[in-house]
């Protein structure tokens, strides 16, 4: 089989491994070969490329059917099972019989009909599509669009000849929050700059115009990357802030992280261990000037290692403290 690329080799995971697993591994490897961060390194951008495709693959389980069904077709090095070399093959509309090189199946996998190189396109534009979701509409925009003349006076054939695209485009939760510039690589070499909107979701489709194959529509589908220390509930933004024994005994102010940087909040006297504080307009945008809060859930933090005087002061206190916190036990 000529081209084959061997995607579970690509992502370092086995061909058991879970749609979790190629998802982490693909973020981990993503990082590594990104060409923001490896400026001038043609290798890494090639690599790239095929990280991109062997997820888009291997993320899809009818795609991921198909791929491993034409593995075994062709018994390339790596994959098991019984093949059907000898004979003729279908699953689905796919006769693997007649899709010898690898690329023409990949083309195929993924709709890609031909490998056209588009002309040179003017600066992308774009218009916010969200599919239905639970967050309310984004706001739509369209830049620089085709005026009526300029349209009538294309060729129909060149018209005709013009297909949408769709691309995939991750994240960090910063900056899906806030917006701004992106560079977007696409599968056929292009890089395009584009001006993201704020308040990015997963989910969400962005039209670049003009961007696709002949000149038809690009649209990106966003994914916003986990966060490891805030999630995203609606419009809301969600963490869990530790506070020390002292702080939830005696009250005071803390420093809470939010996706504007860190903010002072006042911790009340008393509080229990799963108390949630509300941080009004600190959470995910409504529009341009409304967004919704940020909850803090906080958490009381026992300390595992003492020093000689703090464990002095701790047994003096437990000698002078009248709490008693097992007293209305309903047993």
């Amino acid at each position: 089989m000529q081209n084959f690329r061997n995607y579970f080799e690509l992502l370092e995971v086995s061909p058991a491994a879970s749609a979790a697993d190629i998802k982490q591994a693909y973020r981990q490897m993503a990082r590594r070969y990104h060409p923001d961060l490896n400026p001038g390194n043609k290798a890494a951008e090639e690599r790239f490329k095929l990280l991109r495709e062997a997820y888009e693959v291997l993320s899809d389980p009818e795609k991921r059917t198909q791929y491993e069904a034409y593995s075994r077709f062709w018994q390339p090095k790596g994959f098991g099972g019984k093949g059907n070399a000898g004979g003729r093959f279908n699953l689905g509309k796919m006769d693997f019989s007649e899709l010898g090189d690898f690329n023409r199946f990949v083309d195929q996998l993924l709709n890609r009909r031909d490998r056209p190189q588009p002309p040179p396109q003017p600066a992308p534009d774009y218009r916010p599509n969200p599919e239905p979701r639970r967050h309310p509409p984004r706001p739509s925009a369209v830049y620089g669009a085709s005026t009526a003349a300029t349209a009538a006076a294309a060729p129909a054939a060149a018209r005709s000849a013009r297909r949408d695209a769709e691309a995939h485009l991750t994240v960090p939760l910063e900056r899906a929050y806030a917006g701004g510039q992106e560079r977007v690589r696409l599968e056929d070499g292009r890089s395009l700059e584009v001006n993201m909107p704020a308040g990015m979701v997963t989910g969400q489709r962005i039209r670049l115009k003009g961007q696709g194959i002949g000149g038809g529509n690009l649209y990106l589908r966003i994914e916003v990357e986990p966060h490891p220390f805030f999630t995203v509930d609606g419009n809301d933004i969600f963490c869990q802030v530790p506070i020390t024994p002292s702080e939830a005994a005696l009250g005071g102010t803390i420093e809470v992280p939010t996706l504007d940087g860190p903010v002072r909040m006042t911790v009340p006297a008393g509080v229990q261990s799963g108390k949630r504080l509300r941080l009004a307009h600190k959470g995910y945008p409504l529009s341009s000037d409304r967004q919704g809060d940020q909850i803090v859930e906080l958490q009381v933090v026992v300390p595992t290692t003492l020093s000689d005087r703090e464990r002095a002061l701790y047994a003096e206190l437990h000698e002078l403290s009248r709490f008693t916190p097992r007293a209305d036990l309903p047993v």
